[in-house]
């Protein structure tokens, strides 16, 4: 075995590669397991997943509880224009007043700010990349993701899934 000084160095190299790959790695890995945060956080609204399935349908259970997405400019949500509030597909918990919806112009319906108290927020690593995913305060369900190319006065873009949104006018 060849014990030379630049044999060792290569060898501590290619190790010193691994260890960063590996913790890179990590965060996208976490968010990939098989169990959901909104499960195990305890959220007030609880179902078992035979439950969900019941009260979705196969679409909003992808989007709510698996953290699936629709097609860009599929809901019918995007042309809803009427005063009252969008609420959680999932629980009926009120999230966006209709006074905060815009046209963003990416497929989904768009808010820039949520009613308080109604949303809350977890790191999303999924794409490689660091997203905030939203989800419902009251049964974790995933609505979609906030980024901060929104208008005054917040400046951000809550870029929620239709399908994980009821309306209620008034």
């Amino acid at each position: 075995m060849d014990h030379s000084p630049s044999r060792r160095s290569l060898l501590t190299r290619r190790r010193v590669i691994g260890w960063f790959g590996a913790s890179a790695l990590a965060p996208i890995i976490a968010s990939c397991s098989s169990s959901n945060p909104a499960e195990a956080k305890g959220y007030p609204v609880r179902f078992t997943i035979a439950e969900w399935r019941k009260r979705l349908t196969p679409a909003q259970f992808h989007i709510l509880r698996e953290k699936g997405t629709e097609r860009p400019g599929t809901s019918p949500l995007l042309n809803e224009h009427r005063k009252g509030t969008f609420t959680c597909a999932a629980d009926g918990n009120p999230l966006f007043a209709s006074s905060t919806k815009f046209e963003s112009g990416t497929g989904w319906p768009s808010f820039w700010k949520p009613l308080p108290g109604a949303i809350g927020t977890s790191s999303d690593w999924s794409t490689g990349t660091p997203r905030t995913e939203v989800h419902c305060s009251r049964c974790g369900g995933h609505l979609g993701h906030v980024f901060d190319d929104g208008p005054k006065p917040t400046g951000l873009r809550y870029c929620m899934n239709g399908l994980a949104l009821t309306f209620k006018a008034g």
